[in-house]
């Protein structure tokens, strides 16, 4: 494994947060980490700080596409160093993908820098880019389908700490089987850079990524991420969804891009909407008196999100690499996950912090 050093907060901010975090009562989660390309560095922010809370555990992990990658390297982090190790581990798999990044032509103009909406719309690259993607499949313009992903993710993790006999969270990585149109959840055991390159797998961009025979894309078409792993395979009833698709858009999509991310917002947010009107359904029957005696499991609901920060940003942003790029939506990740800590830490094991009656149904 390469080594770097690691990039984030002074190691003493840290120590004062660990400090306030050991005041805190221990609690235990599950995390469910949505993809949404180099925004998914949002969710490496918001790991982060969580990562500072001594007495906060997680049991179990569920993600697609960039929140996969990003939950890889933390199971992995947590096997071989435990909470630095985690911390330290996504640090290094964020500077990679940016290294990666920096050889790749797809870098924003002068124009797009000096707007600093970390776009790439005035990139002449991008724009060719973007046609060819919309004329040919991946099969055509990548014949060797080359995916520089990959190599970052040989770099980042070992898979043998991330078997369910180490690794100290039950890792679930979602992605979609081509053929049968279903979800294909992997586990610790069952995990490997195949199985995180297939839930990364944009099928304008990337060729299918075949395991054992079978054909899988992106696992935000039918999970984004799914959430029953963690209903049926872990012990606590607390989910926090870190999202980085907005749900809702005020304003109308007018330009064939806008149209389109819309249109893949709303896909990859389907199947989470439709688990939690069924989360929804089955809490409203718990409290009522004819669901006493079903003995059914009772899920708590949190969320995490910068929904007014991810609506600014345009779907060329999700290429958008550039350390600096990464590191201001790291520290905005960062931040609503203090945010949430401070608001909602108590709620942890007895009650939803989120209405999803409002936010989701």
């Amino acid at each position: 494994m390469n080594k770097h050093i690691q990039v984030g907060p002074p190691e003493s901010e840290h120590q004062v947060r660990r400090s306030e975090a050991d005041m805190r009562p221990p609690r235990t989660i599950n995390l469910a980490l949505q993809g949404g390309g180099a925004h998914g560095a949002f969710t490496w922010g918001v790991l982060d700080r969580l990562l500072d809370e001594a007495n906060l555990s997680f049991d179990g992990i569920v993600a697609t596409s960039a929140g996969a990658m990003n939950a890889a390297v933390l199971a992995y982090g947590l096997a071989e160093g435990g909470r630095s190790g985690a911390q330290k581990a996504l640090a290094n798999f964020w500077r990679r993908i940016s290294h990666a990044a920096a050889f790749s032509p797809l870098q924003p103009s002068v124009l797009d820098r000096i707007t600093g909406s970390k776009s790439l719309e005035f990139s002449p690259a991008f724009v060719i880019f973007d046609m060819v993607t919309r004329l040919l499949s991946p099969y055509q313009f990548n014949p060797l389908n080359y995916n520089p992903l990959r190599r970052v993710l040989e770099q980042s993790i070992d898979l043998d700490a991330i078997r369910m006999s180490r690794c100290p969270v039950k890792l679930n990585i979602c992605a979609t089987n081509v053929r049968s149109g279903k979800v294909k959840v992997f586990s610790n055991d069952e995990i490997s850079i195949d199985a995180v390159m297939a839930s990364a797998c944009l099928p304008f961009l990337f060729q299918a990524v075949e395991i054992d025979g079978e054909a899988y894309w992106d696992g935000g078409y039918m999970g984004n991420p799914a959430i029953f792993p963690l209903i049926y395979g872990c012990d606590t009833p607390d989910v926090l969804v870190v999202h980085i698709n907005p749900l809702e858009r005020t304003e109308l999509p007018r330009t064939a891009a806008e149209i389109l991310n819309r249109i893949n917002e709303i896909s990859f947010n389907s199947s989470l909407l439709r688990e939690m009107r069924a989360i929804a359904f089955v809490t409203h029957l718990i409290d009522s008196e004819a669901g006493n005696s079903l003995g059914l499991k009772r899920v708590f609901v949190h969320g995490i999100s910068d929904d007014e920060t991810m609506r600014n940003l345009s779907v060329s942003s999700k290429l958008n690499a550039e350390w600096g790029a990464l590191v201001d939506l790291r520290d905005r990740g960062r931040q609503c996950a203090e945010d949430w800590l401070m608001a909602n830490y108590d709620a942890i094991g007895k009650r939803s912090s989120v209405d999803i009656s409002t936010r989701y149904l």
